[in-house]
């Protein structure tokens, strides 16, 4: 099944972000396949401000399990955490015909 972290971050925690940005990149790759996709919400001056990542698990606490070790998440970074099942409808690879 499909989930949608949605994170946003702490004000002024920019170098929280970019200090842990290669554990928190690495750690998504550790997913492999079941890393649909990810990237970060950005400000009205385009810094990063929050983060979307989609994934696919066995349930909600699996996901839940996930953003949890997630470095940011260990960091301290986010204000909240979202996660929400979620389905692909459009454009997606896996369907495609």
């Amino acid at each position: 099944m499909l989930f949608a972290i949605i994170c946003t971050d702490k004000p002024d925690h920019l170098q929280v972000r970019m200090d842990n940005r290669p554990a928190h990149v690495e750690y998504l790759k550790s997913l492999g396949a079941d890393l649909k996709g990810a990237g970060p919400f950005l400000d009205a001056d385009k810094k990063p401000n929050g983060s979307l990542v989609i994934i696919n698990a066995a349930d909600m606490a699996a996901a839940k399990a996930f953003a949890d070790d997630d470095p940011y998440a260990k960091a301290g970074l986010f204000q909240t955490v979202e996660i929400r099942p979620w389905s692909w409808l459009l454009n997606n690879p896996e369907t495609a015909a």
